[in-house]
């Protein structure tokens, strides 16, 4: 199903957690939801979403904490025990897949979000410029 040619090695900061993905994302986002912007320390997250199918190998143990969701179902952030980057998570409605955090991806050429989550909650000054809200998409 996916071509083993095409990957994507998604890292830590001290590269203790590793995992490689093959083929493309599903999908790519960005979320500005409270939560998100607690766990990156950032104004939102940006992910691309691959199916556990497109996981050739894991290096390392990562670590996770869940939490539930404005929805009520649960989010599990798994991040590297060492430097405490989130490289993915997982979420109770998001069936056989996992949501990898870009940044950890270190491939410019990742495709930019193709949809904003919680786009209330963004920072007044950040403007994803033909990015649609979640509720448009």
């Amino acid at each position: 199903m996916y071509d083993a040619r095409q990957t994507r090695v998604a890292a830590c900061s001290c590269r203790s957690v590793e995992l490689v993905l093959a083929g493309e994302p599903r999908r790519v986002y960005a979320c500005s939801c409270l939560e998100c912007q607690r766990c990156t320390g950032s104004a939102f997250s940006y992910r691309a979403i691959y199916p556990d199918a497109a996981i050739l190998s894991q290096k390392g143990e990562a670590r996770s904490w869940r939490r539930s969701g404005s929805s009520g179902k649960w989010l599990e952030q798994h991040f590297c025990p060492t430097c405490g980057s989130v490289v993915f998570m997982r979420a109770e409605a998001l069936k056989d897949a996992l949501s990898v955090s870009a940044g950890c991806l270190e491939d410019e050429q990742l495709p930019a979000p193709q949809v904003l989550h919680w786009p209330e909650r963004k920072h007044r000054w950040l403007c994803l410029e033909g990015i649609p809200d979640a509720s448009s998409a």
